[in-house]
């Protein structure tokens, strides 16, 4: 198990520094999918099954329709691709920062990784978390809804440019 959350662990890293290294949108995007996959696994491994089921479900199936909705809507004729100098400066400059922080932050850290594990087989944490959350939390999550139809509006205002966004002339 230790060595499953270190891969998910390497994973977000990994996607982070593509998220951060690449200037178009579209690999971008594949960096956030990288970056929320391997954050649900890591929360898995934790012992919060639901919980990573809820985010992987909420962030990719919300934010990054919108995220690519906007991307398509200010789309690049030549986007920079991952093999591009500039980007794999980026990604070399990057990853030496984060390894960097990693052996700065790693000494006298004693790199000890316990595994919660869940006793109570019959009532899990996870599991009263959705009693709680479609009882007392419908108003919360009907807010939310209201919020990503928001930022949806928000993103559609910002990329619209002068032609107008999706309602232009052809």
């Amino acid at each position: 198990m230790v060595y499953l959350s270190n891969l998910c662990l390497l994973g977000m890293v990994v996607g982070m520094v593509g998220v951060a290294s690449n200037p178009a949108p579209y690999f971008g995007a594949l960096g956030l999918v990288v970056v929320a996959g391997a954050g649900c696994g890591v929360l898995i491994c934790y012992g919060g099954t639901f919980l990573s089921l809820v985010l992987f479900l909420i962030y990719l199936g919300g934010m990054l329709v919108v995220f690519a909705y906007s991307a398509a809507l200010a789309a690049e004729p030549y986007p920079e691709g991952w093999g591009d100098r500039s980007v794999i400066r980026y990604v070399l400059v990057y990853s030496l920062v984060v390894v960097t922080a990693g052996w700065w932050m790693h000494r006298g850290w004693c790199g000890d990784i316990r595994m919660v594990s869940d006793k109570n087989l019959v009532c899990r944490g996870d599991t009263s978390g959705v009693a709680w959350m479609y009882s007392s939390g419908g108003g919360m999550l009907f807010v939310s809804g209201l919020v990503l139809l928001l930022t949806l509006f928000v993103v559609l205002e910002l990329t619209r440019g002068l032609n107008r966004g999706a309602i232009r002339e052809v």
